[in-house]
């Protein structure tokens, strides 16, 4: 074809375009805000007849550019009815880059420029360009005015007309239901997207759009900020505000700005904000300095949206210009712009710190049921549609949960619309059971003539998985194929819009009409596109957390994909993926199973809470019964969901994978934002055991919902509803749905600021629940009226075991009653009176009202409701203000309150004279053990013991009798009672009331009294001494801190010859410890006089008393002489026997011959210990002397000289042995000699012990020749006093000179022993063991002259001496003996078996017998004979 034809043809072709296109003029209108969304298709065109229309229409789109003309002419022809010519020749002329001309048609051409152009905004120029011009006020007011009117006319135009596609539902672009609004007042958690404290209204009311700005109070929030997940509504209800505001109906407001974050991430220059207001959005259209000029002037009347603020990706900038990011940060906090009021959408997660604390939060919850219904209602306009939307919402459970996402309740209306009339009702279960099913189905239906291209849709969906992984969710036309653009378009599958990136420049950007449809096209391309692989699309089978992480340095958009890729791996998808990938079924059922593998893997591994929740949907998506089974048991038995919102879609999801889990679950939701319809999700959850709500976004209507859930929960034992904004309307639901749980053990409902009313109304269903266990009020400010009430309650029930009601606390414990079977099968009547009968017999209640601002008619009251209830375990009435009035009268009812362990009244304000109260009152007590009251620590404490049992018969009585008799006195059954006041303040003047007091405490058994920590002094410890006969026999008497000077304390002793029942004294005199002590094993009760049921004075009572010793123990204490005469005179008088133990930091010589002299005038002193004592070095003569000195003291032991005992013998004990322990005593060869000549006047000296001393070998020398004068009849011991070989040969010559010497050892080895034992007469034999002497050939002959001399020595043993068999030959030849008995042993260990010739010879040479040469192998005794 020539140039001419082909201008011809062209010409014709046009024409045909123009004629086609003037028929369907809305179609076409629609394409011009497709593909020119900024085009105004206002009334300045109307003059035009329809073809001149077209035309103009139709150069508008030519001038854009090839891209757009081509996508403009593919959509003519998928959309319109073409003939087939004339689509071939469109498509080969106009619809690719060689049939694109400038050379248009004679009317095209004919029309001037400015009716070319009239339908498209004017250029503006960028305000930075144009200066300041100088004008006066009211011209700056006019221009203003005329801007505020253009920008009200520009959203107008843009709202004003939707125009829906071919065969769309008209409702498709009109309907809009306001979602559930959430507003809160307390301050906004940027880290976490969440706010922090109180909502302000009520979960049941809604706020609507004019509510989300307080225009009235000028203090409250300028800031704004609405959250909500991914599908509730934010960037439609952004518009919406737009629309409302062009209606005029947000009259508050002069200008309104909105822009889109994903659009100004494109803008990679610093900006002004006249710039961003004017450039970005819409210029006016002369001098824009003043009309930002008077816009800052009336700050107040602006309002600026951005929308997906958590798509914001650019850094801040430096100060001035800056990022738009940069520039909203500065026009939150108030440097731009100041007064103005900002709004922004995000979903829920971490925010950019620019928000300020005070932002006012908003919660996009989505819809509920009423919600639903009435979107469904606005979406069909037909009757028998809406009714049958409505019925299948009604028996499919999925899809109406799926429904409470705006997104996805508008996706399934519009399949609805598509499946309704083909489909037989009910349908919607099998074809819509998946999110994923759900947007297929809508792909499907959005298909104009139900034909859908497979590969426009796969390289549709590839452009999608391309700008998911580049974070890309905006395209140009060069992005897009044009045929793609125009399949798009048609399928209702991209959106257009302008995109203005500075002055003069914009173009129109092309995104998929939700991210959600972006992901599930990407999903659809990685299934089905044979240009991905199996490990590839495995990539993308991940689990997001739930919150937006901003330090990713690209937008994460694939939040849904997993999802998708799960939900298309299901059996049902197969076909449709099949048809995709053109028949290639076996690639499509390969990636499906790797999908179900991967799905498994992350389904045994522990998750968060988000990540749990993700890997629900997508296992519910695959409607996989195997892998729901393997992620139900896999759940943890306590799976928590912490501060993460979640939607009724979320639980629902949850619930699903539950039912196929045998185990119960606990299910624990702490500080997760839940829409007020969430709890219905869980209906027929048979697995929860446990189930906890810790919000406070939790309010009455979620009560609601949740009260119509509990009953289907059979397994359900615990239920927490706790920080919450529940009121009473929403309690009186739950009060009404708990008895329909009768298997609950265990309800909380704290913190939730419930009035005493509510309270009480809880209280009364605790009859209707026979298992419960626990129910916990706490955190709910109960008065004590209602308190009081509560108890009672506590006092009827038969169930409860404790009321615990501290400050905010307050818990109820119950046991339930145990019931066999048969008994459960009984008649009710005879049940209820068993049980009553039980219950009374086997109850007993504890009552904790701790710092309940109890006061004494409070405690009248209380003691009345007691004394008709069961027994009382234990009763705390501690931190109340009861004061000595409610005290007594507490202490009085305490035998009448049948408590069996304990009653507190602690910090009430006791005073001293209401302890003398106290103590009168409990004086006729049976049961009280133990009374403790410190008033310094106010502390008022006491404890009971079990109440006595019936007296026995006779025979029984006997039989005890006899058994007891049996029994050592240690093991008899006593009663005691102690009573404790401590750190009370007490002084000598208080002694006599108080001990009135306390006669009446003394009848009951033994008495403990402990008076520690008063200000008794001197005068109250004599004064004290006096009184203490009157009470009776005492078990113990603690005195400890009271000031008592020394000589107050050493008078006690006196107290041993005046009470009978005191046998142990124990004082620590610095650390003020004074302990006064009767038998610890309870003896001393018989030792007073005697039982009634045992004859008077048996002798076996009286054998016991007489050998009770008596002790007293002294330490920290001055021991100066006159302390140790007057103690010894004080002691003079007490009856025996006696031990007195000392200790001090050092005791003098003179205190110790003191303390010595004084020894004789104790006949009854049985033991006198110095522990821990530094003494002299003279202290050992000193106890040595006393051997002598003293003939009751039979033995001395002194060690280290820090420890002395001696021990001595009783009056009736005849005169016998003494014995003497010097060890460590740093004895050397000085002491020796006045040491030996102390010890030689003891008659009958039977054991000395020196060792661990200084004597060494010299000391030693001197010793031994002292030895004939000590009368020693047992051992010496001189180990361990750094001898050498030489005392080891000294002692061999000093042998024959004690006679008395039986046995002598010694080894310097590590054992380092030196013993000499003796006998009382002559001894005839003598026997020496020499050990590791290490012997020197110089010593053979010494010991051979000493062997010599030693005439009675028959025996002499040698061990590792270090002798060899010449030293042995020499020693044997050197000693000369007459003839006997003299055995000779050797028992060193050698190396190799040796010969003795000439130890052979040498006993030849002492005649008689002769020795027979042989080996002698290792230790091996040689023993040799003399006769």
């Amino acid at each position: 074809m020539d140039p001419i034809d082909l201008q011809l043809g062209n010409k014709n072709l046009w024409s045909c375009l123009v004629r086609l296109l003037s028929k369907d003029p809305e179609w076409l209108n629609a394409k011009m805000k497709f593909f020119l969304p900024n085009t105004d298709l206002d009334s300045r065109n109307e003059t035009l007849d329809p073809e001149q229309r077209v035309i103009l229409q139709l150069n508008k789109l030519h001038v854009q550019g090839s891209a757009t003309w081509q996508s403009f002419i593919h959509c003519v022809c998928m959309q319109l009815e073409v003939p087939l010519e004339l689509e071939v020749l469109l498509l080969s002329t106009f619809g690719c880059d060689d049939g694109f001309t400038s050379q248009l048609g004679a009317e095209g051409k004919s029309l001037p420029e400015s009716r070319l152009h009239q339908g498209l905004k004017r250029p503006h120029q960028s305000c930075g360009s144009s200066p300041r011009r100088k004008q006066c006020r009211k011209q700056q007011l006019e221009l203003a005015k005329k801007y505020l009117q253009l920008l009200r006319t520009s959203a107008q135009q843009r709202y004003g007309s939707r125009i829906p596609g071919s065969g769309q539902p008209h409702a498709l672009h009109q309907v809009y239901v306001p979602p559930i609004l959430r507003r809160a007042t307390a301050s906004l958690d940027t880290q976490e997207g969440a706010i922090m404290g109180d909502l302000k209204v009520e979960d049941g009311t809604d706020v609507s759009i004019s509510d989300l700005f307080n225009t009235r109070v000028n203090k409250g929030p300028r800031v704004t900020v609405l959250l909500g997940k991914a599908g509730m509504g934010k960037t439609t209800l952004a518009h919406r505000l737009c629309q409302k505001w062009a209606e005029g109906h947000l009259d508050c407001f002069q200008a309104l700005f909105l822009f889109e974050f994903r659009q100004l991430n494109l803008i990679t220059r610093f900006l002004t904000l006249s710039q961003l207001l004017f450039d970005l959005y819409l210029s006016p259209e002369s001098d824009p300095d003043a009309v930002f000029q008077y816009l800052e002037k009336n700050a107040d009347q602006v309002l600026l949206i951005f929308d997906g603020l958590d798509e914001a990706l650019q850094p801040m900038g430096p100060d001035g210009p800056g990022s738009v990011l940069t520039l909203f940060s500065r026009l939150c906090r108030g440097t731009l712009l100041p007064g103005c009021r900002v709004m922004a959408t995000s979903r829920p997660g971490k925010l950019p710190a620019c928000l300020p604390a005070e932002a006012a939060t908003v919660y996009m919850l989505g819809f509920d049921g009423p919600r639903v219904e009435e979107y469904v209602n606005h979406f069909f306009s037909a009757q028998p549609l809406q009714e049958g939307a409505l019925a299948e919402l009604q028996t499919n459970g999925r899809l109406r949960s799926l429904c409470a996402v705006p997104a996805l309740c508008q996706v399934a209306c519009l399949c609805l619309h598509h499946l309704l009339p083909d489909h037989a009702p009910g349908q919607s279960v099998a074809l819509l059971p998946t999110m994923t099913q759900l947007y297929m189905q809508m792909v499907l239906a959005l298909s104009p003539r139900g034909h859908l291209p497979t590969t426009s849709l796969l390289d549709l969906g590839e452009v999608a998985l391309r700008g998911l992984e580049t974070g890309k969710v905006i395209f140009y036309a060069k992005d897009i194929a044009p045929p793609l653009i125009a399949f798009g378009a048609t399928h209702s599958l991209l959106t257009s819009f302008c995109v203005r990136t500075g002055p003069g420049h914009q173009q129109t950007g092309y995104a998929f009409t939700h991210v959600s449809l972006q992901e599930f096209l990407a999903a659809l391309h990685l299934m089905a596109s044979p240009k991905v692989d199996k490990d590839t699309l495995t990539q993308h089978v991940t689990l997001h957390s739930r919150w937006v992480q901003r330090t990713k340095a690209r937008l994460d958009l694939s939040d849904h994909l997993p999802t998708f890729l799960a939900g298309l791996a299901s059996c049902t998808c197969r076909p449709f993926l099949s048809h995709l990938a053109q028949g290639n079924e076996d690639c499509v059922g390969t990636k499906q199973a790797a999908v179900v593998q991967v799905l498994k893997k992350l389904a045994t591994r522990k998750l968060t809470g988000p990540k749990v929740v993700e890997l629900c949907h997508c296992v519910n998506e695959t409607q996989e019964p195997e892998l729901a089974s393997l992620t139900a048991q896999s759940l943890p038995y306590q799976l928590p969901f912490h501060n993460f919102p979640l939607t009724c879609m979320d639980l629902a999801t949850l619930t699903n994978i539950l039912e196929h889990r045998e185990a119960p679950i606990h299910l624990d939701f702490d500080g997760c934002p839940l829409e007020p319809h969430c709890p219905e999700a869980l209906v027929g959850c048979g697995q929860i055991e446990n189930l906890s709500f810790k919000s406070r976004k939790c309010g009455d209507a979620f009560a609601e919902a949740l009260s119509r859930s509990l009953p289907t929960m059979g397994r359900l034992q615990m239920l927490g509803l706790a920080g919450s904004k529940i009121t009473a309307r929403g309690i009186s639901h739950l009060v009404k749905a708990l008895p329909l749980c009768p298997q609950l053990e265990e309800v909380s409902f704290r913190d939730n600021q419930l009035s005493d009313q509510v309270v009480l109304n809880i209280v009364e269903v605790l009859p209707h629940l026979p298992r419960l266990r626990k129910l916990d009020l706490s955190g709910n400010s109960v008065c004590v009226s209602t308190l009081l009430c509560l108890a009672r309650v506590a006092v009827t029930c038969p169930t409860i075991r404790t009321l615990q009601a501290r400050k905010a606390d307050l818990i109820f414990l119950l046991s339930p009653p145990t019931e066999t079977t048969a008994e459960l099968q009984r008649a009710p009547d005879l049940q209820e009176s068993d049980g009553q009968r039980k219950g009374a017999q086997s109850r007993s209640l504890t009552l904790r009202l701790q710092k309940c601002q109890l006061q004494v008619h409070d405690a009248e009251t209380l003691i009345a409701l007691l004394q008709e209830g069961p027994h009382l375990e234990e009763v705390d009435l501690s931190g109340n203000q009861l004061e000595d009035e409610g005290c007594r009268l507490m202490a009085e009812a305490a035998s009448q309150l049948h408590i069996a362990r304990k009653l507190d009244l602690s910090d009430n304000g006791l005073s001293l004279a209401g302890v003398h109260c106290v103590l009168r009152a409990v004086s006729a007590c049976w049961t009280l053990a133990e009374l403790h009251i410190s008033l310094r620590h106010k502390t008022v404490v006491f404890m009971f013991a079990q109440e006595p049992e019936e007296q026995e018969g006779p025979q029984e009585r006997a039989a005890f009798l006899d058994s007891l008799m049996l029994q050592m006195p240690s093991e008899l059954p006593l009663s005691s009672r102690r009573m404790r006041l401590t750190h009370c303040g007490l002084q000598a003047k208080h002694l006599e009331q108080l001990c009135k007091a306390l006669g009446g405490s003394c009848h009951f058994g033994h008495l403990h009294l402990d008076f520690s920590g008063n200000a008794l002094g001197d005068e109250g410890a004599t004064r004290l001494a006096q009184l203490l006969p009157g009470l009776g026999a005492l078990q113990s008497l603690n005195l400890s801190e009271n000031g008592l000077s020394l000589d107050a304390v050493l008078g006690l002793a006196r107290c041993f010859s005046t009470l009978q029942w005191l046998f142990h004294l124990d004082i620590s005199f610095e650390s003020q410890h004074i302990l006064l002590r009767g038998d610890k094993t309870g003896r001393d009760i018989w030792a007073t006089g005697s039982s009634p049921d045992f004859p008077a004075g048996a002798e076996f009572l009286g054998f016991r008393r007489r050998c009770i010793p008596r002790s007293l123990r002294l330490s920290e204490c001055p021991l100066e002489p006159p302390s140790l005469t007057h103690l010894c005179a004080t002691l003079k008088e007490c009856p025996g026997p006696l031990e007195l133990q000392l200790s001090c930091e050092f005791l003098s010589d003179q205190s110790l011959e003191t303390l010595l002299d004084c020894l004789p005038r104790l006949p009854q002193l049985s033991l006198l210990q110095l522990n821990q004592t530094g003494l002299s070095p003279k202290s050992p003569f000193l106890l040595a002397n006393t051997l002598s000195l003293c003939p009751r003291v039979k033995k001395v032991d002194l060690r280290s000289l820090h420890h002395a005992t001696l021990h001595f013998r009783s009056n009736e004990e005849q005169e016998g042995v003494c014995c003497g322990r010097f060890t460590g005593c740093s004895l050397s060869q000085e002491h020796v000699e006045s040491l030996c000549r102390l010890l030689s006047k003891c008659k009958d000296l039977s054991q000395v012990d020196l060792s661990a001393n200084l004597l060494g070998d010299s000391g030693l020398r001197c010793l031994l020749e002292c030895l004939p004068q000590v009368p020693i009849s047992g051992s010496l011991d001189l180990s361990h006093n750094s001898v050498s070989q030489e005392s080891a040969l000294y002692l061999v010559e000093t042998l024959p000179s004690c006679p008395r010497v039986r046995e002598a050892s010694v080894n310097l080895g590590s054992e380092q022993s030196f013993r000499i034992h003796f006998s009382k007469e002559d001894q005839a034999g003598k026997t020496l063991r020499l050990s590791e002497c290490s012997f020197r050939p110089e010593h053979v002959s010494r010991l051979a002259t000493g062997l010599s001399q030693s005439l009675q020595l028959t025996e002499l043993t040698l061990t590792q001496c270090c002798l060899d068999q010449e030293q042995l030959a020499i020693l044997l030849s050197l000693v000369g003996r007459p003839a006997g008995l003299f055995s000779l042993r050797d028992l060193t260990r050698h190396t190799e078996k040796l010969s003795f010739p000439g130890l052979e010879a040498c006993v030849l040479g002492f005649k008689k017998k002769k020795t027979a040469k042989k080996k002698v192998p290792e230790d091996t005794e040689l023993r040799t004979k003399i006769n």
